[in-house]
């Protein structure tokens, strides 16, 4: 940049000295280094605080590992390789035989206890019956009871007759309270339940949901919008949901999972704000810029973020300042250009102070665009 201004202030001086034939010497020579120098560098200062420039910008992107969510053999991968994909295309089959033999295993286990159920319900209604008729005969052994007591003061029977009611009484009582407590253990047996559920078949079904849904998972499918790159999975692969071997990489395409980031130096972006109009020339579009705004400023530097480690931090260790990253959302269509994600470009901001300084700040960034014309690899 200030290359540039320097060839411009040059050519500035060039053309003045042979429009107006101003004597070279030591005196004018050194009058317009003198100027150009202080001319220069004030208009850098006052350029790099309110229009600021950077040469070091991205566009970044979220790229995730495909990983398997349960493990199994490939049996098919129809994915192609830097393909576009929607959301739902399939990436690669896992064989999903084991996980069917689970899923009709857990849909017997659920049926048979659905169908004790209705046998709980059954002996519930068998023990209740049980429990009425015992509590019949129990009256029947007090009434009985009660007429032999009342015959014995009398002296109209004898003391046996009374001992065999007393004994059919004690029978009577300890048969209803066994009925009780069976009729008891039935009802606690029938009316296990969850939620309107008994608790055997709550528990099965949600066996037989998660049967399912590892079924499900045997075949993987794109998240989003996107494409997959460095495939490296075949059919005939055992897959293992772990970190250890990514079976692809998912490039995803959504607007929202692309932005570019511009990386500025912390005291320039003092004056800006979101909003603020920006231009973007890629590197692989010379001679081209988009206009741009600001979204954001985002409030953190990458240098001071404090990770987890087994001892304190030692800050004569982070000795680098870090650069401040404004997001920038470029405003012009980009389709008709070959413009890849990280592709890299440089950015200028435009705030509203010193607005008629920000005309030097455009024409040097299309300067700095023309100069992506020349490269040099593989000459």
């Amino acid at each position: 940049m200030e290359l540039l201004l320097a060839l411009i202030y040059v050519s500035f001086c060039i053309a003045i000295f042979k429009i107006f034939r101003i004597p070279v010497n030591q005196w004018s020579l050194s009058t317009a280094v003198l100027g150009g120098i202080i001319g220069i560098s004030l208009t850098l200062l006052v350029m790099n605080y309110n229009h600021p420039f950077t040469a070091n910008a991205r566009i970044y992107f979220a790229v995730t590992p495909i990983l398997p969510t349960v493990k199994g053999r490939v049996v098919e991968v129809p994915v192609q390789a830097n393909a576009p994909l929607k959301e739902g295309d399939v990436l690669f089959r896992i064989d999903p035989k084991p996980f069917e033999y689970v899923v009709a295993e857990k849909k017997a286990a659920l049926a048979e206890a659905e169908q004790n159920v209705k046998q709980l319900k059954a002996s519930f209604d068998q023990a209740a019956a049980l429990a009425e008729r015992a509590n019949a005969q129990l009256q029947l052994a007090e009434q009985n009871y009660d007429r032999q007591a009342q015959l014995f003061k009398r002296n109209v029977v004898a003391q046996a007759t009374l001992d065999t009611a007393i004994r059919n009484l004690d029978a009577s009582k300890q048969s209803f309270a066994a009925a009780k407590a069976e009729e008891e253990r039935a009802r606690l047996a029938y009316t296990s339940n969850i939620g309107g559920v008994n608790t055997a078949v709550a528990k099965l079904r949600a066996e037989l949901a998660d049967a399912e849904f590892d079924l499900e998972q045997t075949t993987t499918r794109a998240a989003g919008p996107g494409f997959v790159t460095q495939v490296s999975l075949r059919p005939g692969m055992y897959a293992i949901p772990a970190q250890l071997r990514t079976s692809m990489f998912f490039v995803n395409t959504g607007p929202q999972d692309r932005e570019l980031g511009a990386a500025f130096q912390q005291n320039s972006l003092q004056r800006v704000k979101a909003g603020d109009d920006a231009e973007v020339a890629f590197d692989a579009v010379p001679g081209r810029v988009f206009k741009g705004k600001v979204r954001t400023v985002v409030d953190a530097i990458s240098t001071g973020q404090l990770g987890t480690t087994v001892g304190l931090i030692e800050p004569e260790t982070r000795t680098t300042a870090g650069r401040a990253v404004a997001i920038i959302d470029v405003s012009d269509e980009m389709r008709d250009y070959q413009i890849p994600l990280g592709a890299t470009a440089q950015v200028a901001i435009y705030t509203e102070h010193w607005h008629h300084l920000s005309l030097l700040r455009k024409v040097l960034l299309r300067m700095r665009s023309w100069q992506n014309y020349v490269f040099l690899e593989g000459h």
